[in-house]
């Protein structure tokens, strides 16, 4: 039952021209729960990277943490210089802000990613190509 979970959810939060974007990605919903503030949930999704492989300039209708479990990412947001994260640092993203990742290593790349989002909307969504 968990593993239909996890393919309805990532069906319904990926627009098909994702799935190209996401070659050597892999995500992994970890738990979805309702908070006490209204109209809210949290989501935790493992997020694995093979060696150079990419996430594109995306965003989220809430507060995100990225915690890198395993390897080296390399975060990047529009107008910013390039923050890269070894295991054990973390990242707050604040809503809406445009972003991507890079795994940056030569093996595979691993965060845990916390998303405190608007219950019932996508948990990203493409940015435009620039």
């Amino acid at each position: 039952m968990k593993h239909i979970r996890i393919v309805l959810l990532a069906a319904a939060l990926l627009a098909p021209a994702t799935f190209a974007q996401q070659a050597g990605i892999t995500r992994i919903d970890v738990g979805r729960n309702d908070l006490e503030i209204p109209g809210r949930e949290l989501i935790q999704v493992r997020v694995a990277f093979a060696p150079g492989a990419a996430f594109g300039r995306h965003s989220h209708p809430g507060a995100e943490v990225a915690y890198v479990l395993t390897g080296t990412l390399q975060y990047q947001f529009d107008g910013e210089e390039p923050r890269t994260l070894k295991a054990g640092e973390a990242l707050f993203i604040p809503a809406g802000t445009i972003h991507s990742a890079k795994n940056v290593g030569k093996v595979e790349a691993t965060e845990l990613a916390t998303y405190v989002v608007e219950k019932g909307k996508p948990v990203l969504m493409l940015a435009p190509d620039r």
